[in-house]
Order: C-alpha cells, then structure tokens, then sequence
C-alpha cells in the first residue's frame, strides 16, 4: 500500500503543475455576455458553423497580462466540438485584422481540440497575453461540430465574422461573413492584484445597448468602464456587461429570467465585488400589455417584483458583493407597453421601494436623472433615441455619468474587500 502511494505522490509531483494564481493575486472578469439559446435569427444555424472560424472582437475594460476565456454550450443539445482556439490583440473594432505577433493558441488542459458537453462551460488554460485597457481583444476558434441549438447573445452590438475553413490563426480573414450575435463565448478573464475587482452590470436592453452605435462601445457600461479607467483612483475595477435585450426579473423573456440566471451571469463570475441592478421595466410592461388587470394584480406584481430585488441583495451578501439598484427609467411614452396611470403608480412604487435605505447598499437614481422635466412619464427627449424606451449614446453617456457618482465612497483600492 505505501509503494502504491509513494508512486502515485511520484507522478503527480512529475506532472506537469496546474497553473494558479500567485499569492497576491486573483482571477476578475474584464468582459461577459449573458448567454441565450438563439431566437429569431433563421439563417444561423449550426450548419452554418460546422467546419468553419469564429472569429470575435471583444473590448477589455481592464488590462491584464495572463488571460483565459470561457466558452459555453449552455442551451446546446450535444457537444460543440472545436480543434483549433487563437486569442490576439485586434487592430481595431469592427475588424478582422489582428496584430500579428499578438496571435497565441489557447488550450482546454493542454490540448488545443475540446468537446464541451451539452449544457456545460469549460474554462481554458492561462495565455500569456499582455494588453491594455479598453482595448479589442480577438478571439478566434474553428468549429468542428456546433449542437442543432446554439448558445449565443443575440444583441451584441459589435460585428463578429464567420469564416470558410480553419482560418483561426489567419492575420485577416478573406470574406467573412459578418454577424452582430456573440457565439458560445461568455467570458475572458484576467490575473489582477488582489485589490482589483469585478463590477457587473445587470439588467435588460437598456444595458444591453440597444440604441447604442454598432462597434461604437458606447452602451452605458462601456462608458462606465471608460470613466472607471481615467481615473487612476478607480482603474482597479473592472466592468462587464450582463443585459440581454427583452429581459424580465420574474419570468422567461429574451433569455432566461434574471432570477434564473444568477448563478450564471453574476456570482460564478471570478472576482465579482460590486452588481449594478438595473432591470424591471419589461416586467412593468408587459403586466398590461394585453390589456388592463385588477388593482390587486398590480400590488401584488409590485411585491413580487420588490421580493425578487431583495433576494438578489441576500444572495449577493452571502457572496460579500454590494448590489446598487439602478431606479426603472420612464417609458411613457413606449407605444408597444401603452403605460396607463396604473402602471406609472406601480413604477413609482417600487422605485420608492429602490430608493428606501437599507433595501439595496446603494441607489443609482436613473429615473430622476433621465425623465424629461416637462413629462415626468417621459424619457428626455434630447437622450432619448425615439421609442420612449431606449436611450441613445448621449442618454448612455449621462447614464454612465450618473452611475459613476455613485462610486464616490469606494474610489480607493482599500474599500475592496
């Protein structure tokens, strides 16, 4: 028996180690999109991918020199299968151009072919990769075999390329087809000093950008991340993006609900510290948007939708990360929800609910910052970018502002905790 043990302390001590963060050290996300099944899309398919590259641009929010990603197969029903994963420093958004000498392969426990299992995420060994903040990242993989049902995030608001062949480590690729989803890829991490951290942004369409310029990362979380790195009081945090357009709180949407996604899109994040919430106005909307219910349906959406805020700010605690609950934004003047006096009176409450103290850590007050003054039910009309939904990049842009005065009491590396 000791022979036995002695040998198999001698091969693993033979092997080779498994890579870890230095002490001082810790792993954060530096970008994430929230994964969907595909909907809407007919003409991407699986057929579509087997046998050709992805090739994806993503944009850092913070710098880092050893990275890994993520890649999912959450909504697959059978293994994607890929042979080949490259990871670069892009030439420019909205390019398929990488920096040549940039270019490294990435490997699943040192091998460069990986089939992910139906319904699973697989994170890849460490790279060696240097770059800078808020700069394009590509990632390229070719696909052997994708599942019938494919994991995307539909609204990406930044152009990926599919390419004939394996073409994966190709400085250009020659007529791609251009796409704006993000495919199987969820996640691209960095090691940071330990006092560095993760803030996400979680909500529905208005942070997920919808209005926004394509390859122009100006979605409110984008410009966030910028102001957060102009700063060097502030450059240790890091911002990723969890929105998917059409998302609710308590029930199925565009996505799985939020409720049901937590797990997935915010607390399996590595060094998550602080959740930027804002997400409810779809639930608002859609209450009514078949036509009017009772008043005692309306209070008791407003519990139920206030109950799944506070379970968000419990479960987070137990993780030690700080919810800051952004208020729903006016949509009065969104045709498809049609809002009456009752749904405004609902949003009005559970905006009071937002703001009482103690009920998140902090308050993000969007609602009072983005109405417009003379219509109150009314996104202004100068940010608005013409549905009474949505803002456009100046409506981001004074979002982003409004978010970043809410960081003035932990703007110092030692209120990380």
């Amino acid at each position: 028996m000791m022979r036995c043990l002695f040998s198999l302390f001698l091969a693993l001590s033979l092997a080779t180690p498994l890579y870890s963060a230095g002490r001082g050290e810790h792993w954060i996300a530096i970008w994430a999109s929230a994964q969907q099944p595909l909907e809407g899309d007919t003409s991407l398919s699986a057929q579509a991918l087997d046998g050709n590259t992805i090739r994806q641009i993503v944009r850092a929010s913070h710098a880092g020199r050893t990275l890994r990603i993520k890649i999912s197969n959450t909504f697959g029903d059978a293994p994607l299968v890929i042979d080949s994963i490259r990871i670069a420093r892009s030439k420019a958004f909205g390019s398929t151009a990488i920096m040549g000498a940039s270019d490294r392969p990435v490997y699943f426990g040192g091998r460069a072919r990986v089939a992910i299992l139906a319904g699973a995420d697989y994170v890849s060994d460490p790279v060696d990769l240097p770059i800078v903040a808020l700069a394009p990242v590509a990632i390229s993989f070719h696909v052997v075999s994708a599942p019938p049902h494919l994991t995307v995030h539909l609204a990406s608001h930044a152009t990926s390329y599919i390419a004939a062949g394996d073409v994966a480590a190709a400085g250009d690729l020659a007529d791609p087809r251009p796409i704006e989803h993000w495919l199987q890829l969820a996640e691209l991490d960095a090691l940071a000093p330990m006092a560095d951290a993760t803030v996400v942004a979680f909500g529905d369409s208005i942070t997920d950008g919808t209005g926004s310029t394509l390859d122009g990362n100006d979605r409110w979380p984008d410009q966030l991340a910028a102001r957060l790195q102009s700063r060097t009081t502030t450059r240790h945090f890091a911002v990723v993006d969890e929105g998917i357009g059409g998302n609710r709180v308590l029930r199925d949407g565009r996505g799985p609900a939020a409720m049901a996604r937590l797990d997935r899109d915010i607390w399996s994040l590595p060094g998550v510290r602080y959740v930027l919430l804002l997400e409810g106005v779809n639930d608002l909307g859609t209450l009514t948007q078949e036509g009017e219910v009772p008043v005692d349906q309306h209070r008791r959406f407003v519990e139920r939708l206030t109950d799944a805020y506070a379970q968000i700010v419990a479960q987070a605690h137990m993780r030690n990360i700080r919810v800051y609950c952004g208020t729903i934004m006016p949509y009065g003047g969104f045709g498809k929800y049609h809002a009456d006096a009752m749904d405004e009176a609902d949003r009005v409450a559970i905006n009071a609910w937002l703001r009482h103290p103690g009920h998140c850590d902090a308050t993000i007050d969007f609602a009072a910052a983005m109405r417009d003054p003379d219509v109150p039910e009314h996104l202004r009309r100068d940010w608005d970018r013409g549905d009474g939904l949505h803002p456009n990049p100046a409506g981001y842009h004074a979002m982003a502002s409004i978010a970043l005065s809410s960081f003035g009491h932990f703007t110092s590396k030692s209120s990380v905790r």
